[in-house]
């Protein structure tokens, strides 16, 4: 962490709290491990070199990298030590935007293996880091960014640098693991990609209908195999109960469940050969809804790096924990396995091989 950006005060031990305050909690959107979809996207569809695609794929790079980012020492790139990265979502859509980050991932990518472990944070975590507030973990983006424009006098993309240099710091701490880089995704880039593609081929497993006027969704869906275009494949991984008991509610579980399967769908699409006159969309739909502090030179040699890469061999680890209203506490033993598998995939030699077992999301009430 640079030291152009200090964190704000904390709290010592017994005393007052001084970190920042967190902007009012909006109604929180999930999008789960479906996000980290995104970061397989731009790897899979951003490496199509050839024609048409080396422009689409080209223009869209200046849209995701770091503008202001210097050029990466051979020693740091990805093709040579293992690469560790914070995944935040926002819901950024105009109708019920907000600056909570419902999503979080910490993810690390190994060279050598060609695998990565992702783990990924339940948004009303109660961390218990000290130094920090105690808050739900998907405020503390908004209140550093507060912070960064209230205290700091920053504004646009330095504020919202400042935010994320502070989280990436916190999760470092947090999971005791490098963090190099942070990518910021947002909902309407997961509804732009499934629509870029004409649509994703997943099985139903129950109906499900919900809608909210107030932000415009309007979850319809009947039980069974189907084609689900982008807002109803959003409706999909997002539904968790029902207006008027139409329909049953969701699990956390199925709800993870639902998004492995939507991820699968989407990445059997991209690479089949019908789907390759669509990437010049898939690669706008990108471009136009992730942001990250890459360096330009670093996303390049990540595309070569990874390339190929599919699901089995992405480790996915949800943390777990106990609900008790308004926070989830983390199963430390959970916590403990994922602190361990990041290490692991940290190692020269990367992890050893073994089958992926997706872990289950934490089963708590709804409490959004």
């Amino acid at each position: 962490m640079s030291n152009d950006h200090s964190l704000p005060p904390r709290k010592g031990k017994r005393q007052a709290d001084h970190s920042p305050k967190a902007a009012p909690p909006r109604k929180p959107r999930r999008l789960g491990r479906i996000v980290f979809g995104f970061l397989a996207l731009v790897i899979i569809a951003l490496a199509s070199y050839a024609g048409y695609l080396y422009y689409k794929a080209d223009r869209n790079l200046d849209k995701v990298a770091n503008p202001t980012a210097s050029s990466v020492p051979k020693g740091q790139l990805a093709d040579t030590k293992p690469i560790g990265m914070l995944v935040l979502g926002l819901d950024t859509r105009a109708e019920s935007g907000g600056l909570n980050t419902d999503v979080m991932m910490a993810a690390v990518f190994n060279p050598k293996s060609k695998t990565a472990t992702v783990v990924s944070i339940p948004r009303d975590s109660d961390l218990g880091l000290e130094g920090y507030k105690k808050q739900k973990a998907n405020a503390f983006y908004a209140g550093f960014l507060t912070y960064a424009r209230n205290k700091e006098h920053l504004e646009g993309d330095e504020a919202r640098q400042y935010a994320k240099d502070h989280m990436k710091e916190m999760m470092q701490t947090f999971f005791d693991v490098p963090i190099d880089y942070t990518v910021m995704l947002d909902f309407q880039g997961f509804v732009d990609v499934v629509d870029a593609l004409g649509g994703v081929d997943v099985y139903v497993d129950q109906d499900m209908r919900y809608w909210d006027k107030a932000d415009g969704t309007n979850i319809d869906l009947k039980k069974g195999e189907q084609t689900l275009k982008g807002e109803d494949a959003l409706g999909f991984v997002r539904y968790r109960k029902s207006r008027n008991n139409i329909t049953a509610p969701s699990s956390d579980f199925e709800r993870n469940d639902r998004q492995d399967r939507v991820l699968g769908a989407i990445l059997d699409k991209l690479k089949s050969f019908g789907s390759v006159a669509k990437l010049g969309g898939v690669m706008d739909a990108v471009g136009d809804n992730m942001k990250t502090d890459i360096p330009r030179d670093q996303i390049n040699n990540m595309i070569s790096t990874y390339f190929g890469i599919t699901k089995k061999d992405v480790r996915f680890i949800a943390l777990t924990g106990e609900w008790k209203s308004p926070y989830v506490y983390l199963d430390q033993a959970k916590l403990e396995e994922a602190k361990a598998a990041l290490k692991e995939e940290l190692l020269p030699e990367g992890r050893p091989s073994a089958p992926m077992a997706t872990q289950p999301a934490s089963e708590s009430p709804d409490n959004g």
